[in-house]
């Protein structure tokens, strides 16, 4: 059994832990609610800009179609991107985007593709390095930026769009976590080249003549759909992180709370069982003499 002292020091521990887990919640919470606004503010923009491009796409057949559209015309080499965070303490937030990519290049290897991954962010690179260190072709750090936006999503989407000119694959998946609420987080793969038109938006009740013509405009607008795709998923990601880690850190706290309990009763038990074996002894002294 730990000495007194032990129990002491065991206890301060843990609530000093307990306080440092509460104030990683509070910070989560109060970072929670500006970055569920710019997701929120992200998602109406991001769903135009798809439905503006299936109503163009809906103009554009065969050869016409762009590049980003139509694809190489083949399905040979993948890549993956998956977007996590730079830190951790975070549930089970990363563990989850990794665990839905790994799934999907599995997958692919088993058909016989060749599978490419770029990590954004440095915890997706440490869980996928494990077993895919030969297929990771890149890592993106964003812990040198303090709020990540449009700028880093610009880069990130320029890389990619030069890999797929360049011929470096013919299909590219994007892999993030949709934000709900501050319980739920929903990891999605998303295909974003070529870009995928859902049947409900290709078709739409109006006519719009465009100038210039559909395959023009598409030429513009689908290099910048690709970084505001990529820019939803940042941001989604960013609030989905802080949720998980402020649910983490409260199931901490909580676990921390319990600890000092179980450990001050058994510290108080031990105390009796000494003062007790103490008064035992005096008495039997005394009944000695």
């Amino acid at each position: 059994m730990p000495s007194l002292k032990d129990l002491r020091n065991r206890i301060a521990s843990v609530k000093a832990t307990q306080k440092i887990t509460k104030a990683m919640q509070m910070v989560a919470a109060a970072k929670l609610r500006r970055a569920q606004a710019a997701a929120e503010a992200a998602r109406p923009y991001a769903e135009r800009m798809e439905q503006v491009l299936a109503n163009l796409a809906g103009g554009v057949t065969g050869s016409s179609a762009p590049k980003l559209i139509a694809g190489t015309g083949a399905d040979k080499v993948h890549l993956l991107v998956v977007c996590t965070a730079e830190r951790g303490l975070c549930g089970a937030f990363n563990s989850s985007i990794a665990r839905l990519a790994r799934d999907k290049a599995l997958a692919l290897k088993a058909e016989g593709k060749t599978v490419k991954i770029i990590c954004v962010g440095k915890k997706g690179y440490d869980i996928l390095r494990r077993q895919f260190s030969a297929d990771i072709i890149e890592v993106v750090d964003l812990r040198g930026f303090k709020q990540v936006g449009f700028v880093n999503a610009e880069a990130i989407a320029q890389n990619i769009l030069a890999r797929f000119n360049a011929g470096e694959f013919d299909v590219a998946t994007l892999f993030f976590s949709k934000f709900r609420s501050v319980i739920s987080q929903i990891p999605t793969a998303q295909q974003i080249i070529p870009a995928q038109i859902e049947a409900g938006t290709a078709k739409s009740e109006s006519v719009y003549d465009y100038e210039p013509d559909e395959t023009e405009i598409l030429e513009t607008l689908l290099p910048r759909n690709l970084t505001v795709q990529v820019l939803r998923a940042i941001l989604e990601n960013a609030a989905s992180e802080q949720g998980a880690r402020m649910s983490a850190m409260d199931s901490a706290t909580r676990n921390a709370g319990e600890m000092i309990k179980k450990q001050t009763q058994l510290y108080n038990r031990s105390r009796q069982a000494m003062i007790t074996k103490e008064l035992i002894e005096i008495i039997s002294g005394a009944e000695a003499l």
